[in-house]
C-alpha cells in the first residue's frame, strides 16, 4: 500500500504542479502579485525617503510657503473690504465699479484663467502630496479573511 500510495501521490503531485504552471499563463498567481505590489511600494517608499534625506527647509523655502499662503486670505479679506468700502462710501465704491465695466473682456478671461490655474494648481500639489500618495490602499473586500477574522474573535 506505501509503494502504490509512493506513485500515485508524486502522479497526482506532478500533475498538480502541471495544472497550476498552465494554469499561471491566463491568470497571474494572486499571491505572487501582491508581493511583488507590497516590493513596488517598498521601493517607492525607500526613493521617496531619500530624496528628501539631506533636504532642510532654508529662509528662501520658508519666504516662498509663506507667500504661497497670502492669496487665499488676501481674496477673502479682500472681498469683505469691497463690502465694508461699499457701505463707507458708495458713490466711490459705484464709479470704480463703472472703471470695471470698461476693461476688456479678453483681460477678464486671463484673469480667470490665472485664477483657476493658481487653485487648481495648489489642489493638485495637495493630491500628489507625498503623506496621501504613499499611503497604501485599503486592501479590498475579502469574504474569506473577514470569516476567519470573526471566528477567531477579532
Amino acid at each position: 500500500m506505501g509503494l502504490i500510495s509512493r506513485v500515485l501521490g508524486a502522479g497526482v503531485k506532478d500533475a498538480a504542479d502541471a495544472a497550476v504552471d498552465v494554469a499561471e499563463v491566463f491568470r497571474p498567481n494572486a499571491t505572487r502579485q501582491m508581493e511583488l505590489g507590497h516590493e513596488a511600494f517598498s521601493a517607492a517608499l525607500t526613493q521617496h525617503g531619500a530624496e528628501f534625506q539631506y533636504g532642510g527647509v532654508g529662509r528662501f523655502d520658508r519666504l516662498m510657503n509663506g507667500l504661497n499662503r497670502l492669496p487665499r486670505p488676501m481674496l477673502a479679506l479682500g472681498t469683505l473690504g469691497l463690502f465694508i468700502y461699499a457701505m463707507v462710501d458708495p458713490y466711490g465704491f459705484s464709479d470704480r465699479m463703472r472703471g470695471l465695466a470698461y476693461v476688456p473682456e479678453p483681460l477678464w478671461w486671463l484673469l480667470g484663467a490665472i485664477v483657476s490655474f493658481y487653485f487648481g494648481a495648489r489642489e493638485l500639489h495637495y493630491k500628489r502630496a507625498p503623506s496621501r500618495a504613499l499611503r497604501r490602499p485599503k486592501p479590498s473586500s475579502n469574504p474569506a479573511l473577514e470569516a476567519w477574522r470573526a471566528q477567531r474573535g477579532g
